[in-house]
């Protein structure tokens, strides 16, 4: 059985460095610390530390589940202050969200922020990842679900989810047998991302690489701006198919099979900026985590 007093015991005892320094933080003896210690790690059927002369040390496992242990204390202490106070997750938030996201979870997590904190005033604004960074940085936002993880001091990251991209075209737009050729899909516009994102640049520098040299490039930061010209045959698109499900399943829309590297996947988190009054943000960026977990391991044949 796993209980969290162990779970608790786990982390302080891998922060701190020692069974001695863990049993003074939580007000206890060091047999009482050695037998939590025991019983969750029959519980999860591995061994947490390696003990040895030269001291304490956590195994690989062990360190791959610190992180998981601190998420599990952090939700235990939101869960405290709502419960101490009715009014602590109120006020006003300004969250900065990318379209992939809106298309996809957000409106699930609105709902859910709705039920679960009533007081709390949410702004939304929907802009590309170099926007929402910049934004974030100046404070004009509280938090920020885009591409990340940004690496600027001060910054918390929390991972949301992962999407691969696909080659995509209308279904009326003859391209010749498959798999095609970058050259042959380089011959019409491609229709992606915007010119400041990583797959706008990794696509152009694919086509120029195999010849393309001067390829006919249509970003866009509306993504059903994107699909209203894929759909129209302008060209073919390089997209995150997750939120193409009623246009590929109703045959308006089709993945190509092009014979090329493979395209990098869009890495979204949840950014805010540490700080004193960050723990609103920190709160909904979990809850976002969870909800975007959740939907990303749902039933679709287009989601990692």
């Amino acid at each position: 059985m796993i209980e969290l007093r162990g779970i608790e015991t786990f982390y302080w005892i891998a922060t701190l460095g020692s069974f001695r320094a863990a049993a003074e933080k939580l007000h206890t003896s060091q047999p009482a610390i050695s037998q939590r210690i025991a019983q969750l790690e029959r519980g999860l059927d591995t061994c947490l530390f390696d003990r040895d002369k030269r001291g304490l040390r956590l195994t690989t496992k062990g360190q791959a589940l610190l992180a998981h242990a601190e998420r599990m204390l952090e939700m235990k202490h939101d869960m405290l202050l709502v419960a101490r106070e009715q009014n602590v997750i109120s006020g006003r938030l300004c969250i900065g969200v990318a379209e992939t996201i809106v298309q996809t979870w957000l409106p699930t997590l609105l709902e859910r922020i709705h039920t679960t904190f009533p007081d709390l005033v949410l702004e939304i604004e929907v802009e590309t990842t170099p926007v929402l960074r910049s934004h974030l940085l100046a404070r004009q936002i509280d938090l920020a679900f885009l591409m990340g993880p940004l690496a600027e001091p001060n910054m918390e990251n929390l991972a949301l989810c992962r999407y691969p991209l696909a080659w995509v075209a209308s279904t009326q737009l003859q391209l010749g047998e498959e798999p095609l050729s970058l050259e042959q899909v380089g011959a019409l516009p491609i229709i992606t991302y915007p010119s400041s994102s990583k797959p706008y640049q990794v696509v152009r520098d694919m086509l120029i690489q195999h010849g393309v040299r001067k390829p006919r490039m249509y970003g866009s930061a509306s993504l059903s701006m994107a699909v209203r010209m894929a759909l129209d045959g302008i060209g073919t698109s390089v997209i995150a198919p997750i939120f193409l499900g009623k246009e590929l399943a109703e045959g308006r829309l089709r993945l190509l099979e092009v014979d090329a590297d493979e395209l990098p996947e869009l890495s979204f988190t949840a950014s805010w900026l540490a700080g004193t009054d960050s723990h609103v943000a920190a709160a909904i960026a979990r809850l976002a985590a969870q909800i975007a977990h959740a939907a990303q391991g749902a039933a679709d044949p287009y989601c990692l």
